[in-house]
């Protein structure tokens, strides 16, 4: 019988894969049989997430079909061309990179809000749109975009990042129309808290009565990176091909 989630034979870009969510992503993505090229800024953190992925091949073979990695800043514009004029043709990219911002409106200073665009937006739109002009992502393609429940519940501290994430689902619902005609899906996903870093650097943040109360509020707690790195999978898969221009909340509940 034949598994609609497998990812074998497909090539699968993932951003963020130095860490948090992309880091499992990709982890879990080699483990469903795909292979996977994993960008991040940090070399070693990359080094060390390809180190945990199954059948990892050594990335200068000669055929060149193993497992990549890319060190790049994808806040920058040349960086970003410069990456796709060197990556394999895909069959999906899941846009994992990110960055967060908790402050209170009326603290935002405009250098805050053009870094969380430039990583948050920018750099997915911009990456896309440069792979599809140099004609890298496949007819049947399926594009994955991480979003936030933040535009959804409208927590406190979140207006910068709420606003990037609601662009960034804009975004995908619009591509989603555009590319139907290659059979190139874009979906999102909006995850509530989930156990990463992300939220290690909300917990610094936050007094522990505070973390207790919010946890509790989530019906099925907080979530892991393997419940979003699933997602991925499957929106990657052929189990979702009559998918698109959707948005799947992942909260255990909250919203």
């Amino acid at each position: 019988m034949n598994n609609p989630f497998d990812l074998t034979g497909k090539t699968i870009l993932v951003t963020g894969a130095s860490g948090g969510l992309g880091s499992q992503a990709a982890i879990s993505i080699a483990r469903m049989g795909g292979r996977v090229l994993l960008v991040g800024r940090n070399q070693e953190k990359l080094q060390g997430v390809r180190d945990q992925m199954v059948d990892v091949v050594d990335v200068v073979d000669v055929a060149g079909e193993g497992h990549q990695i890319h060190a790049v800043d994808l806040a920058d514009s040349a960086a970003r061309s410069a990456l796709a004029e060197i990556l394999p043709t895909l069959n999906g990219i899941a846009h994992c990179a990110g960055m967060t911002l908790l402050q209170p409106f009326k603290f935002v200073t405009e250098s805050q809000y053009a870094d969380v665009y430039r990583i948050n937006v920018e750099a997915p739109l911009f990456l896309t749109q440069r792979l599809l002009k140099n004609k890298r992502i496949l007819p049947g393609a399926s594009l994955v975009f991480i979003s936030s429940i933040s535009p959804l519940a409208g927590f406190k501290g979140h207006s910068v990042y709420a606003g990037s994430k609601a662009a960034i689902s804009a975004l995908s619902r619009v591509l989603a129309h555009e590319l139907a005609p290659s059979r190139i899906r874009a979906n999102t996903i909006s995850p509530g808290m989930v156990k990463t870093q992300v939220m290690d650097e909300y917990q610094r943040q936050m007094s522990a009565e505070f973390v207790a109360a919010d946890d509790a509020r989530y019906p099925l707690g907080y979530g892991d990176p393997e419940d979003v790195a699933n997602a991925i999978i499957f929106f990657l898969s052929e189990a979702s091909k009559w998918i698109t221009g959707s948005n799947l909340v992942m909260d255990g509940g909250l919203t």
